[in-house]
């Protein structure tokens, strides 16, 4: 029987296919009291177990090594080595066993009750990075349930496709099993992907993927929208209702998951599906076309990316430059790679050559490490009150803090700039005061570089505006500044005051607000006034939907991850950008301005 399932949708376009079912993290144990000539059977399910999920670590292990670093971060080998030291642990297994002998406990409560005591221990210990490790521990005692159940816990190597037919008028269950058919293409549904699922997905046909939690800003969105495949996000019970092996269509634009489809939303659906795959096409004959509106405004398109190897889609998609540099991800995960905790002068100071050297004489814009709340660095702790909606100690207020690592992060940014055109970035700035230690901060980075008698150039200076009362300060800001960038994900954040992490809350999160559109169309009026630059590198400038009414506000900069740029040109060159200027005032003045942007024009 058809049914439908609905989430957030994060990654645009159609996937059509088998679903392979990841079950989910919250699965049922059962819970009775064996008799004692069943004790040894009890240890030895366990026993079992635990060489199994062993020996799938051991392969995940093998596959990691065979990789290349783009492929293969070095976190993920670390990560699954903690799995294997965990799964080896003399207290799980001791505690297991001493509950199964003791108590009389089935083995699947014996190892849930160890596990609980372990993860007390884990909660009370005063290193951060060693309490989050209960997260792995959570993670191989489900897979070890998972095994004794007869079912996986996580990705297995990819599965054969099957060539099994696609649903047609003649099949009443949708279910045939002989004749001819297809190659079938397959979808991913899970509760959600933890790191060892990641490396099996990165190289994995799946067409798409459905999660029954997450966010749009969410990990697995991230990962879909990089990859440029459908995806559903945030579908909460889909892992629960979907079989192994059903159909399924996920409809990234519409974020809606359909079951079991009719030979009828088959037809339909796989028709939207070959219509997006054509548009692919023809957007990519767009690649060298410069982005210029029909009444000649030219505007930039530049790439979002995370490591210097993102510049090669970058260049591919034909980004005129890199408008955000996220450098934090250069520090992250660095104590999982057995590294030094931090990345050194020389070693981001390479990082940021090769970005600049892989844009080819283009303009790279590096942001500075923005980390804190949902983006927490090795070793740094932060406070769970602060998670919730990011208001700590994060970003530029961070690097204040630290002022040893900021001005090493600012020396290789600053040597980096002899070899290209960089713009310096400051993350979530609100303060006169942070403005004026920021700079005292860059004079010096400079004065210690010159005194050694290291070769550096120099750099543009911008700010984000990401916090209400930076948009609200803008003057002050620019006194101080070349350019200001908009980071509309972070602004949406503060000003609706909406965790953006947060799924309960996610219908909440507008990014067509009037409080929301106002401080963006007076940050781009003031900066045009005054002669400053000013982009929007949030996800609003990777929207089509926004396209237009940011033209229309008087943007000429855009910044998004790469695979968006294509389709935000065509709306670009499609545009009168003098036509559209009453239009956006009139939205801006609107009390629903999405009705007004959803409107046919």
């Amino acid at each position: 029987m058809t049914f439908a399932v609905h989430g957030l949708p994060v990654a645009r376009g159609i996937a059509i296919g088998r679903a392979v079912l990841v079950v989910s993290s919250r699965i049922d144990v059962a819970h009775y009291f064996i008799k004692p000539e069943q004790i040894e059977t009890e240890i030895q399910r366990v026993r079992s177990a635990r060489n199994a999920v062993a020996d799938e670590l051991t392969k995940l292990q093998a596959s990691v090594a065979l990789m290349g670093p783009s492929e293969a971060p070095h976190e993920l080998a670390a990560l699954l080595e903690v799995h294997q030291m965990l799964l080896q642990d003399d207290a799980l297994s001791t505690g297991v066993k001493h509950w199964i002998t003791d108590r009389l406990y089935n083995a699947e409560w014996a190892l849930t009750t160890q596990l609980e005591v372990i993860a007390r221990q884990f909660d009370e210990m005063e290193d951060e990075y060693l309490r989050e490790r209960k997260a792995d521990l959570e993670q191989v005692v489900e897979r070890m349930l998972h095994r004794m159940k007869g079912t996986a816990a996580v990705l297995a190597p990819t599965p054969p496709r099957r060539k099994r037919a696609a649903p047609t008028d003649d099949d009443d269950h949708h279910d045939p099993t002989s004749g001819e058919g297809v190659d079938a293409p397959l979808v991913l549904i899970a509760h959600d992907l933890s790191p060892a699922d990641m490396l099996q997905f990165k190289k994995s046909v799946f067409a798409g993927f459905v999660t029954d939690v997450g966010g749009r800003t969410s990990h697995t969105a991230i990962v879909a929208r990089s990859m440029d495949i459908p995806a559903v996000v945030g579908a909460r019970s889909a892992s629960q209702l979907v079989r192994q092996d059903d159909w399924v269509i996920i409809d990234g634009d519409a974020g809606v998951v359909i079951v079991d489809p009719s030979p009828i939303i088959l037809a339909e659906y796989g028709f939207k599906q070959r219509q997006g795959e054509l548009e692919r096409g023809r957007l990519s004959r767009l690649r060298h076309k410069p982005a210029v509106t029909l009444d000649g405004e030219r505007v930039e398109l530049l790439a979002n990316i995370e490591m210097p190897e993102d510049t090669v889609g970058a260049v591919k998609a034909g980004a005129v430059g890199v408008g955000l540099f996220r450098s934090e991800f250069l520090f992250m995960g660095r104590e999982a790679q057995r590294l030094t905790r931090l990345p050194d002068e020389e070693e981001q100071y390479l990082a940021y050559r090769r970005a600049v050297e892989g844009m080819q004489g283009m303009p790279v814009t590096i942001r500075t490490i923005d980390v804190g709340a949902d983006k927490p660095l090795d070793g740094k702790a932060v406070r769970e009150d602060y998670l919730n909606p990011a208001l700590g100690l994060r970003a530029i207020r961070w690097s204040l803090a630290d002022p040893a690592m900021f001005l090493t992060q600012l020396r290789a940014i600053l040597r980096a700039a002899a070899h290209g055109e960089i713009h310096l970035l400051i993350p979530m700035l609100a303060h006169a005061s942070e403005i004026r230690q920021t700079l005292a901060l860059i004079d010096e980075a400079r004065a210690q570089l010159d005194r050694r008698g290291v070769v550096h150039g120099r750099v543009k200076l911008g700010a984000m505006i990401e916090i209400p009362a930076a948009a609200l300060t803008l003057k002050t800001f620019l006194r101080h500044f070349d350019f200001l960038s908009i980071g509309t994900n972070d602004l949406i954040q503060y000003t609706l005051a909406i965790d953006r992490a947060d799924e309960a809350v996610a219908h909440l999160y507008d990014p067509a607000h009037p409080a929301v559109l106002r401080l963006v169309a007076d940050t781009i009026a003031e900066c045009r006034r005054q002669g400053k630059g000013v982009s929007v590198c949030g996800e609003m400038a990777g929207d089509v939907a926004f396209t237009r009414l940011l033209l229309g506000l008087g943007l000429r900069s855009f910044s998004m991850h790469p695979s968006q740029i294509l389709a935000v040109k065509q709306e670009v060159l499609r545009a009168d950008a003098a036509k559209l200027v009453p239009w956006a005032q009139s939205v801006l003045e609107a009390d629903d301005p999405a009705a007004l942007l959803n409107a046919p024009r």
